[in-house]
């Protein structure tokens, strides 16, 4: 009972501490990307992978957002690992889609990276690519430390208290922004079935 209630504790501090105006920004972000017909690319690796092919689904079916992830093409994914190192995966990826300053890249990430630590370093190196680009970058992570925190234009923070829980609580709350934004009245164009 007390790790639930611990829990539940920091899942509810992480909640109360949203900065909602970062998140009201991102939905103008969008709004403007799918304006000028530009397209989203999400990128994470673990279970932030997981969470962005199933964003890009949502943003996609339900917001008519052109939306991909590199991470729905495990041969391609593996392919380069093979060839280049795991660090070229969404750089090379962009790359490869013609990514520019229309397109927008959003980043979802425990602890958004490392350069010193060689932590996620396929990250940072989209970041930089984007940047080159001068394309806009909203990033969802659980640290404030990482590249992805302090480079991009819109960095939302979750916030947790317990440093154990910094992984399932900031990939629990990529999946609750995520959902709030594709159900924004602003972003949503066609209704769920349920």
């Amino acid at each position: 009972m007390k790790f639930i209630d611990t829990f539940i504790e920091n899942i509810n501090n992480s909640l109360n501490t949203l900065e909602k105006k970062k998140i009201t920004e991102t939905v103008e972000l969008l709004r403007k990307l799918r304006r000028r017909k530009g397209r989203l690319f999400i990128i994470g690796v673990g279970g932030s992978a997981g969470n962005a092919s199933h964003a890009v689904n949502d943003f996609r079916k339900l917001c008519d957002i052109d939306a991909y992830t590199p991470v729905d093409n495990v041969s391609e994914i593996t392919a380069k690992t093979n060839d280049e190192g795991f660090e070229t995966i969404f750089d090379s990826y962009l790359k490869l889609c013609n990514f520019d300053k229309k397109d927008m890249l959003m980043v979802f990430s425990v602890g958004g990276g490392n350069l010193k630590k060689k932590v996620s370093v396929n990250i940072v190196k989209a970041i930089k690519y984007a940047k080159v680009k001068k394309s806009k970058i909203v990033c969802v992570v659980g640290r404030s430390d990482g590249y992805a925190y302090k480079k991009s234009d819109i960095n939302i923070l979750i916030n947790v208290k317990n440093n154990k829980l910094v992984t399932p609580v900031s990939e629990t709350f990529q999946v609750l922004l995520w959902h709030l934004l594709v159900s924004h009245p602003k972003l949503q164009k066609n209704k769920t079935t349920w």
